[in-house]
């Protein structure tokens, strides 16, 4: 079955820089398209970043859009998600997701929770002011 699990999160000051990273197992990694989308205390689930199967296409939510880059590395079976200059309305348990469908997935395809199949346990990014 397709599992999918993030690392990388954590304490971290206004201003700096973490790394996530999802690693994914159970079926051809390259064929599908994948997402991160993260949850605040009180907040519903939010479109964060998303890359095509391709890895030829990036989207991005307009709050992290210039801070934040979401790429593949295809060998590894893992996405990543480069957040840079982080403020604390960062602050959000992240999860990966990715859809059930192969070689699917462009545009505001990818920015809708209910277009993805499978889910992380999310991982925890705190950033204090």
């Amino acid at each position: 079955q397709v599992q999918l699990v993030e690392s990388g999160g954590g304490l971290v000051q206004a201003g700096g820089s973490l790394r996530l990273s999802c690693a994914a197992s159970g079926r051809t990694f390259s064929d599908y398209a994948m997402g991160w989308f993260r949850q605040a205390p009180g907040k519903e689930r939010e479109f964060v970043a998303a890359i095509t199967w391709s890895g030829v296409s990036t989207y991005y939510a307009d709050s992290v859009k210039g801070r934040f880059t979401i790429s593949r590395d295809n060998a590894k079976n893992t996405v990543y998600l480069q957040m840079n200059s982080l403020k604390p309305e960062d602050t959000a348990v992240y999860y990966c997701a990715a859809p059930g469908r192969p070689s699917w997935g462009y545009g505001s395809d990818l920015f809708k929770d209910a277009s993805y199949d499978y889910w992380g346990q999310g991982t925890q990014v705190t950033v204090s002011s």
